[in-house]
């Protein structure tokens, strides 16, 4: 994919799965789990590096020992296959006896086979703006925490983890130099330094988190394009919600707590059970509420009355997006921006400069003292507009701080680095919007062209579209990959061969169904297409082709009347039955 400061990053494109035993028996169940982990990963956008992690923030990584093992320092959430690797991990540390012959001590030998997949996007661009020479990087890491499809994976589970949860980095690289070589495992463990005689190796980075909202939610699909909604009562989840942004909290400082829901309608009832947990959550909660000509609730804002614990450090902002954004007047996000400006520009970023030496250390001179976490119902295409502004932004002040721009201007006045930034951030909003939702993101006509579009307006009816087909009839076994993947299902020995776990077991009248509504549409075609003959009787065909088109308005009442029974389902018991 390109190097970071010297160290070569990769993408996988190409995997192997060896037996370690041969199978006594055939087990079509085993042929099926080989199915699910196959597609997955043949799907999935996996990168990693030998000697760079990238599992990491670049502010993380400045506080972290290179001389410690690339494994030992990856981040837990990040580390896609950490279960895969868990034999491993284990024997590293002399947890396991299984290998016959070998003692039970720490085995540090292990330690370069340990090696961290990360899950996400990543793209590295070497590029200038209004003539400085720079790296230019973007990096999605998606948490494999309740990882999984659009509606099998939702809010927040017992643990603290939320769905479709992705930290997103941006960063520039001045004067990285440290290119050269082949690089590749062995090469430059301890840190690559860059930069050219003179010049030192700088690094500014910007971290934004995106995830589900943090209550007990769920959509259940019944094969209607909007699932029926569920959500539970918030006090339920407030010690799961603690759990989260304590993590958050410890991790990124201030939590800045975007949501971009519609205030009215089905997504009323999850807008509302946030801002009850937010509530919760804070000590002596103000709220402020602003309309406008368009919408009496623009912005909410909930605030905590004075800092007493350490939950006072979540600021919750509610944004109208759908309504202040309406008719094309895509615009007016920009609203939003005027509103987080001010605690963006507090909060800072991060700045590392590399210290002389083949030492990896790196000299921090800012921290980011505080994050956005923006969500809407997926997190995925309101979020992706908000995210990427919110970016171009933070750049903007960073080239001003460093003394390559003035003041008031703005990175976007670059055309040629403008149309490479708003592609870039497309291409992040696609990846992340396939891993969780099957198809690219809507709305990246405005990422990309700065408008919305008619040509981009019926690609999102095309996505929509697609959407609904997956989400309906294809995510179950995605979700099972995912869970047999990341650990979260184990399948049993037990019953080899005789499980056959992924088999149908419904009444044979319920799968006859959609069989008999394919023959009867078949004999209406027929019927209404075939070249008769003007001496031959017309009734019996009339006759056949009316049964054909009373049977098939019955069978499509009874799959549109039971849709649970037609959706794609999961193989494997839920999580939260396990």
């Amino acid at each position: 994919m390109g190097r970071i400061k010297g160290h070569m990053i990769y993408r996988v494109v190409a995997t192997e799965f060896l037996p370690l035993r041969e199978r006594p028996l055939h087990d079509p169940d085993e042929d099926s789990y080989l199915g699910l982990l196959k597609t997955l990963v043949k799907s999935s956008p996996l990168f990693f590096s030998y000697s760079f992690d990238i599992t990491n923030s670049f502010q993380r990584q400045a506080h972290a020992d290179p001389a410690t093992p690339l494994w030992k320092r990856s981040d837990d959430r990040f580390f896609w296959n950490r279960f895969v690797q868990s034999d491993l991990v284990d024997f590293r540390g002399g947890l396991s006896n299984s290998y016959g012959r070998h003692s039970s001590g720490q085995q540090p030998d292990v330690d370069p086979y340990i090696l961290p997949v990360m899950y996400g996007m990543l793209e590295i661009k070497n590029t200038s703006i209004k003539g400085t020479p720079l790296t230019f990087i973007l990096i999605t890491r998606r948490s494999r925490l309740k990882a999984g499809t659009r509606y099998f994976s939702r809010g927040i589970d017992e643990n603290g983890n939320v769905s479709n949860f992705n930290e997103t980095e941006q960063a520039i690289i001045l004067n990285d130099n440290a290119s050269g070589g082949p690089g590749g495992f062995g090469s430059n463990q301890n840190g690559a330094v860059g930069g050219s005689a003179g010049k030192e190796t700088q690094v500014l980075a910007y971290v934004q988190t995106r995830g589900s909202v943090p209550v007990y939610w769920s959509e259940i699909n019944t094969l209607k394009y909007t699932p029926k909604l569920q959500v539970r009562g918030v006090d339920t989840a407030v010690p799961a919600a603690k759990k989260h942004f304590a993590e958050q909290i410890r991790l990124y400082g201030d939590n800045w707590l975007v949501n971009l829901v519609n205030q009215k309608g089905r997504e009323q009832r999850v807008k509302e059970a946030y801002e009850q947990m937010v509530e919760q959550l804070v000590h002596a909660p103000t709220e402020n509420t602003q309309g406008d000509k368009i919408t009496s609730e623009r912005f909410h804002i909930i605030e905590p009355g004075n800092a007493q614990t350490s939950y006072d450090r979540l600021h919750y902002v509610y944004f109208d997006f759908h309504n202040e954004t309406k008719g094309l007047q895509w615009h007016r996000a920009k609203l939003l921006m005027d509103q987080l400006e001010p605690h963006v520009l507090k909060h800072g970023y991060f700045r590392g400069v590399d210290m002389p030496g083949d030492t990896g250390r790196v000299e921090v001179r800012r921290h980011q003292t505080a994050v956005v976490r923006t969500n809407c119902m997926d997190c995925l295409d309101r979020t992706n507009v908000v995210q990427s502004m919110i970016g171009r932004y933070i750049l903007s002040r960073m080239l001003i701080d460093l003394g390559l721009m003035r003041e008031g201007e703005s990175a976007e006045e670059d055309k040629a680095f403008e149309f490479l930034f708003r592609n870039v951030w497309a291409d992040n909003a696609d990846v992340v919007s396939k891993s969780y939702s099957g198809t690219g993101a809507l709305k990246t006509d405005f990422t990309r062209l700065g408008v919305r579009t008619k040509q981009g307006a019926l690609q999102d009816l095309n996505n929509s579209i697609t959407r609904y087909c997956l989400n309906n009839f294809r995510d179950g076994p995605r979700q099972d990959a995912f869970d047999l993947f990341l650990g979260s299902y184990l399948p049993s020995d037990s019953g080899i061969g005789g499980q056959l776990l992924f088999a149908d077991r419904r009444p044979t009248f319920i799968q006859a169904i959609p069989y008999i509504l394919a023959a009867s549409v078949f004999f209406i075609l027929v019927g209404s297409l075939t070249r008769r003959a003007p001496d031959v009787a017309t009734w019996p065909l009339r006759l056949l082709m009316l049964i054909s088109l009373l049977t098939a308005a019955a069978c499509l009442n009874f799959i549109w009347s039971n849709g649970t029974l037609y959706v794609s389902l999961q193989a494997f018991p839920p999580i939260g039955h396990r």
